[in-house]
């Protein structure tokens, strides 16, 4: 099995002409003056009113770039008013000078270089250091987020690919990705598994330093010529792919057993950690990652850093190879200073230190797509772009999919009969909707799960560059891999944390 996605439907399903509800209503509440001068006829009036309820169904039924009318002018307000009360600028503690880094021993006086500072949507998000994992000594971070009062963990995994993979190791590791999914609904803790891929612009580094301590001093010299050239031509475009799984568990699910487990963070650490182990059970097995590293507070300090500023990460990883040789040379950076030292939120990028990104989702087909197509999204298109990918799996329980499928096909039935009523012809969409549902409610019966799928592409690049073109490259990747984009204009900060910030904050789960 080759193609995914070819039995997923909307979340919410249109009632007549591609209208939702709300919208279905509002339109016929806009039309109520109209229909009045009518009954009364007023024919005066009827000339005015008209134009009006034109105006205003236009405003919200017509989409643009995603979105109606009147959903950007609340974008636009919104924007307007982050500028004027100076919500979308921000300075982190450490560039203004507010940061103590304390004496870097394990005390209260480090209570600062311990707090997390990150801008917009990542504000309320505190991480701890975790107790000692059963069997190991790695102490994996604990991401608490108080806005939406979750907790989460992150590691860094080791995935082969699938270019060279046949049909039957792609079937396997789709298969293993499934079963995770439904031992994610039937354990019901599980709020959301987050996948995030990350190209880095590799400046050579690592492979140095490889190749100081391998490099043989017989080699021949026209061996030595040859790979000094190789090496020349393919610095400046070398990337490195880095991917991430993260997650996340919800406050009032856990609760309850973390206080039989010792309260407080341990508490919620040893209920997290015995879904960490469930998890990594699954990666390493059929899906077919070869390692996964839950990361502890510095190594996840380091991760979010070089998503603010990924030309960091050559310095970083100097110091990590000289720390390793001489423990006085300090390597990593604390958790206070690892997010950016300025942002600020414009209406179509997002600015973050020397760094400036632009943000999309990505709307699955409707007939499904091939695994690996999204393979094209992470191919910079120029040396020196970073480009991050990240797929939110959101497992829902039995009762709430019961219950959406039985709202969905009650719809689907309603617009069928609505359409009928109004002489519209039932197209072969309209049909394919309804047999979808139905599919989806004899999966359910079978104990299938049913999870929510959502994903967000950004790139990154420097500040000098013409961001808006490199947005438009993004977004034709994108359509060539067979998707459709949807750039987030007025919202490329969080489409920014969400896309290339592993600290499992997801997308909303209402839209408004």
């Amino acid at each position: 099995m080759s193609v995914y996605g070819a039995s997923a439907t909307r979340d919410r399903q249109a009632w007549l002409f591609g209208l939702t509800g709300p919208q279905f209503f509002l339109v016929l509440a806009a039309g109520f003056p109209t229909w009045m001068a009518i009954a009364m006829q007023q024919w005066l009036a009827l000339l005015v009113v008209l134009p009006l309820w034109v105006v205003v169904g236009l405003l919200v039924c017509l989409p643009i770039r995603g979105h109606s009318a009147i959903q950007w002018i609340g974008v636009v307000f919104r924007h307007m008013a982050g500028l004027a009360f100076g919500w979308s600028r921000f300075q982190s503690k450490a560039a203004a000078g507010d940061l103590d880094l304390g004496n870097g021993d394990d005390d209260e006086d480090d209570g600062d270089a311990r707090e997390a500072d990150l801008p917009g949507i990542l504000a309320g998000i505190q991480i701890h250091d975790g107790p000692p994992m059963s069997g190991q000594t790695a102490r994996p971070a604990i991401i608490q987020n108080h806005s939406t009062r979750t907790w989460a963990a992150t590691a860094r995994i080791v995935h082969p690919g699938i270019g060279m993979s046949d049909e039957a190791d792609r079937f396997r590791m789709g298969a293993g990705l499934t079963e995770m999914m439904e031992a994610a609904t039937a354990g019901n803790q599980i709020d959301l598994v987050v996948v995030q891929v990350r190209t880095i612009p590799d400046d050579g580094t690592e492979r140095a330093e490889w190749v100081r301590h391998n490099a043989r001093p017989d080699e021949p010299e026209v061996s030595a010529r040859v790979n000094a050239q190789l090496e020349a031509m393919t610095a400046g475009a070398a990337v490195r792919h880095e991917a991430f799984v993260t997650v996340v568990v919800r406050e009032d699910v856990i609760n309850k057993d973390a206080k039989r487990a010792g309260r407080g963070v341990i508490g919620r650490a040893r209920i997290l950690y015995s879904v960490l182990a469930e998890v990594e059970a699954r990666l390493t097995g059929s899906i077919g990652c070869t390692r996964v590293n839950w990361l502890d507070t510095s190594e996840l300090a380091v991760a979010i850093r070089t998503g603010f500023e990924p030309g960091d990460l050559p310095a970083l990883a100097d110091a990590e190879i000289h720390h390793r040789e001489d423990p006085s040379i300090a390597a990593g950076v604390p958790v206070a200073a690892a997010g950016p030292t300025n942002a600020s939120t414009a209406m179509r990028s997002y600015r973050h230190g020397e760094w400036e990104s632009v943000a999309s989702t990505i709307l699955l087909p409707r007939k499904g797509a091939r695994m690996g197509a999204l393979a094209r999204v992470l191919v910079p298109s120029q040396p020196g772009e970073r480009r991050a990918l990240t797929v939110f799996y959101r497992p829902v329980s039995q009762q709430a999919a019961d219950r959406s499928t039985g709202r969905a096909q009650m719809s689907a039935v309603m617009a069928g009969t609505l359409r009928e009523k109004a002489g519209k012809v039932e197209r072969a969409k309209d049909r394919s909707s309804v047999g979808k549902l139905a599919e989806r409610d004899e999966k359910l019966e079978r104990g299938r799960s049913l999870v929510k799928v959502a994903s967000a592409v950004s790139i990154t690049v420097p500040a000098g560059w013409n961001v808006q073109d490199f947005g438009r490259r993004l977004d034709a990747s994108i359509r060539i891999s067979g998707f459709t984009p949807l750039p987030l204009d007025g919202a490329h900060d969080a489409a920014f944390a969400v896309s290339a910030i592993p600290l499992g904050a997801g997308l909303p789960k209402k839209r408004r």
